[in-house]
């Protein structure tokens, strides 16, 4: 275990990280009395794989009825690009 100021800690931030990664614990103190603790973090469980992009994939799963592609009414035109809001 490391204890150091924070003037020190500021001083030999990426010496003390170094420290932490190789395992030891570091701790930053405000005069005598100890402030922080700085240990290195635990790695995550590795990303699952992801699919490979396959086109058409979603096929038959989502469905749109024809007025989808309809043009947008004047006021629903006017609220999509936020005019008539009051905020």
């Amino acid at each position: 275990m490391t204890t150091v100021t924070v003037h020190h800690a500021k001083t030999h931030l990426s010496k003390l990280i170094a420290a932490a990664e190789r395992g030891e614990e570091v701790i930053i103190a405000r005069g005598n009395k100890p402030a922080v603790r700085m240990v290195a973090v635990q790695p995550a469980d590795p990303p699952k794989p992801r699919l490979p992009r396959t086109p058409g994939r979603l096929k038959g799963l989502v469905a749109l009825d024809d007025s989808f592609f309809e043009p947008m009414s004047e006021e629903d035109l006017r609220l999509w690009e936020g005019e008539g809001h009051q905020y």
